[in-house]
């Protein structure tokens, strides 16, 4: 089963939702799997079940990036506010470095989530 992971920084979280509301038929068929709070608001806003791991500036994004290593993530929606620095930076960049390494797709911006959600379906052979 395709298993996603939806991430999102305090100011992205809006959007996020807003995506996951636009592709819950698609998402309801994947292991969704989220950090914290954004994981808590999906599965409080949508239909939803989202595996939730810490917050991100607590490992969230750090437990994820593992499972990337491990095999486990086809794909990765982190919706980044490019405006506000954040205190766990370097696990941020450690997630995308890992994805990189293991040529897991990741998309940062909204565009790139319709783009990489429209692709897993299409290798899921999911019809929207």
């Amino acid at each position: 089963m395709t298993r996603v992971a939806l991430i999102a920084h305090d100011e992205k979280k809006p959007d996020i939702i807003d995506l996951a509301r636009e592709y819950e038929t698609l998402l309801e068929t994947f292991d969704v799997v989220g950090t914290g709070t954004t994981g808590k608001r999906i599965t409080e806003e949508t239909n939803l079940t989202v595996e939730r791991k810490e917050s991100g500036p607590v490992g969230g994004d750090t437990q994820i990036g593992a499972e990337v290593v491990d095999g486990r993530i086809d794909g990765i929606v982190f919706l980044r506010d490019p405006q506000t620095a954040q205190p766990h930076e370097p696990d941020i960049s450690a997630l995308l470095r890992i994805c990189d390494v293991h040529d897991v797709p990741l998309a940062t911006t909204e565009t790139g989530a319709v783009y990489l959600l429209d692709g897993l379906a299409a290798a899921a052979g999911f019809e929207r």
